[in-house]
């Protein structure tokens, strides 16, 4: 075959392969492998076929196998283009990200026939990108790395946003190579590269990647199929970042609605107890109707507690706050008039409380102090004639018992009970007279108050209190002593000692004895001063005969020390008994036989301890004149110590 009869294309003519070209449009139809087309060929010059016919089955050839990689790339492209429309619709329909993603990355691996395929994405905040999704990866390590900016091939792409391909890595000196990037390479087996940018506008969000385990060239076309997968990828990060966000703000709003009608009930509520608590004040009402008010507007259990029945640290944070205080699964707030606590709304029950309504607790509270305030007010006059009823019975200005009894009676009193008369007085010194004033009236405030709600009555007297308080039941002196120095020394933030006479009766008809039991008491409140005992309450049936020796400015201290200090401080330094031993002695008539029982020991324990005692205080221990001061110190240094509450 001439020259004249190839077109100008390189390709045969058509009219000179009349009947060669059948054998290769038969392999075309069956799509056979581009090896299978040498056969026609190599069979006609086996059988010895003419030159002609023999240069027609080569241009048939040819022209058969430019046919086949027309549509090889033809259905290439189609596949490449079914696949980016797929993920399109994938993109389209998004509803997880991390699904589209590997769809994205399972279908480049696929149609680029690689090894790998994997997608890493930039963290702005630590300056580097990180692997994302990956396919066909078997290494851990591989897949946790992280490459900084301008390290490796993905480094230098995300830090270019250009595309960068090696057909082999480690031999390529382009990039910087690290001992982390590496060795998660050569886990994975990694030879061949392609990575092109993930780009949103002109800012590189990432780096999607195609790899082999073998050396491999990629053509350009492979190329430009994975940077249109990487568009995609894109795509898709950008459009469920801006539904995240719509979500995000959706249900910003959401919350924003459902917190607007919650305040909106909780101003609702906020507004209607103002008004409760406004038309209280109007008609009079009392605290525990401002309880049960805020009660019903919290739904809850509010009560009004004297300070003395709250748990006094969380009493103090609600004081020292201002405002109203958790403590376990009650809500307090303290009651608070001119720096005094009055005591606390404590609500039960209620361990979450919402902001408003705690304030409307704490509004609650404001609103009790002044109704208690009003109160006083009010029983300040009342409380000055219950401390001119008292002046008189204790200075006997009027012997009337008729009139006195009416004048009892108009203050809810009864002078023909069993009273108590009871000496207070704060132990603080104050840094200046005003100070001074200030506490004396803050404790008279205190005991008229305890008076009016015990029945009792209450004066300022010789720059302390005194009371007369009833006694009920199976009280006794020395116990409502001690209550009373507890519940005043709570109320002015004091120790209060207090000291008390025995019960006494028929005030009315013998009004002197009120000024009898009031220095009575005041002796036993020198001997808890003296016994180095503030803040305690006592009365004269713990002193006894003790009692009568202690007014004044005695040495007690002095005279216990000089007297058994020796035995007192034996039995410190060694851990002995033998002040227990002295007392047991002398209860048992000085008698070592009748001691021994006593404190269950031997006799012998005895002897050796009562020898002891005699080389501390000397051999004439035992005289008449020795052993009775010796038994007035123990007496004395037993009352010194703390009274057992």
């Amino acid at each position: 075959m001439s020259r004249d009869h190839v077109q100008p294309t390189g390709r045969p003519a058509a009219a000179s392969l009349t009947g060669a070209e059948t054998p290769f449009l038969e392999l075309l139809a069956r799509g056979a492998s581009a090896d299978a087309y040498e056969q026609p060929v190599l069979l006609a010059r086996a059988e010895g076929r003419p030159t002609e016919e023999i240069v027609a089955l080569e241009q048939a050839k040819l022209l058969a196998l430019g046919v086949r990689s027309e549509l090889e790339g033809r259905r290439r492209r189609e596949a490449e283009l079914s696949a980016l429309f797929e993920t399109a619709h994938d993109l389209a329909g998004l509803r997880d990200l991390d699904a589209v993603l590997q769809a994205i990355v399972q279908r480049a691996r696929s149609l680029l026939g690689t090894d790998v395929a994997y997608l890493s994405l930039n963290d702005p905040a630590r300056g580097d990108t990180y692997m994302r999704v990956t396919e066909g990866s078997v290494a851990a390590r591989f897949q946790q790395l992280r490459l900084g900016m301008g390290e490796g091939l993905g480094g230098l792409v995300a830090q270019t946003a250009r595309p960068y391909v090696t057909d082999d890595y480690f031999k390529d000196d382009r990039f910087q190579h690290t001992l982390a990037i590496d060795a998660g390479v050569r886990d994975e087996g990694l030879v061949a590269i392609l990575g092109v940018p993930l780009t949103l506008g002109h800012h590189v969000i990432g780096v999607l990647f195609a790899a082999d385990r073998r050396a491999r060239v990629f053509e350009r076309e492979q190329i430009a199929l994975l940077g249109s997968f990487a568009a995609l990828a894109a795509a898709a990060i950008d459009t469920a970042n801006l539904l995240s966000e719509t979500r995000s703000a959706l249900a910003d709003l959401e919350r924003a609605n459902e917190i607007i009608r919650d305040r909106s009930g909780v101003i609702e509520r906020a507004s209607d107890v103002h008004d409760r608590l406004a038309q209280l004040v109007l008609h009079g009402g009392g605290v525990h109707d401002v309880a049960a008010a805020v009660s019903e507007v919290l739904d809850g259990t509010v009560e009004f507690t004297e300070a003395a029945g709250v748990p006094a640290a969380a009493l103090e944070a609600s004081r020292a706050e201002g405002h109203a205080v958790r403590h376990g699964g009650d809500w307090v707030a303290a009651v608070v008039a001119g720096g005094e606590l009055l005591g606390a709304l404590v609500l039960r029950g209620q361990p979450g409380l919402d902001p408003v309504d705690q304030s409307t607790l704490e509004r609650a509270a404001t609103v009790t102090s002044l109704l208690l305030l009003a109160r006083r007010s009010a029983a300040e006059a009342e409380q000055r004639v219950r401390g001119e009823l008292l002046d008189d019975l204790l200075d006997a200005r009027d012997r009337d018992p008729r009139l006195l009894r009416e004048r009892a009676s108009r203050l809810h009193a009864d002078l023909d009970a069993r009273h108590v008369v009871l000496a207070a007085r704060l132990d603080a010194v104050a840094a200046d007279a005003e100070q001074e004033a200030d506490a004396r009236r803050r404790l008279w405030s205190a005991a008229s108050h305890l008076a009016a709600t015990r029945h009792g009555l209450a004066a300022a007297r010789d720059g302390g209190t005194v009371l007369l308080l009833p006694l009920t039941g199976d009280d006794t002196a020395t116990a409502l002593a001690r209550r009373t120095a507890r519940h005043l020394g709570t109320a002015v933030h004091e120790a209060v000692t207090v000291g008390a006479s025995a019960p006494v009766e028929d005030l009315a008809a013998h009004p002197d004895a009120v000024a009898a039991a009031y220095e009575e008491g005041r002796r036993c409140l020198e001997a808890l001063r003296l016994l180095g005992r503030p803040g305690d309450g006592a009365a004269a049936e713990d002193f006894g005969f003790l009692g009568l020796l202690l007014a004044g400015d005695r040495d007690v201290t002095g005279f216990v020390t000089r007297t058994i200090g020796p035995v007192v401080a034996y039995d410190r330094r060694r851990g002995t008994d033998l002040l227990r031993t002295l007392d047991a002695y002398f209860a048992c008539g000085m008698s070592p036989a009748r001691t021994k029982d006593d404190l269950h020991v031997h006799v012998n324990t005895v002897a050796q301890r009562l020898e002891r005692v005699g080389r501390l205080l000397g051999d004439d221990w035992q005289s008449p004149a020795r052993a009775l001061e010796i038994q007035l110190a123990l007496r004395l240094h037993r009352l010194s110590a703390p009274a057992q509450r």
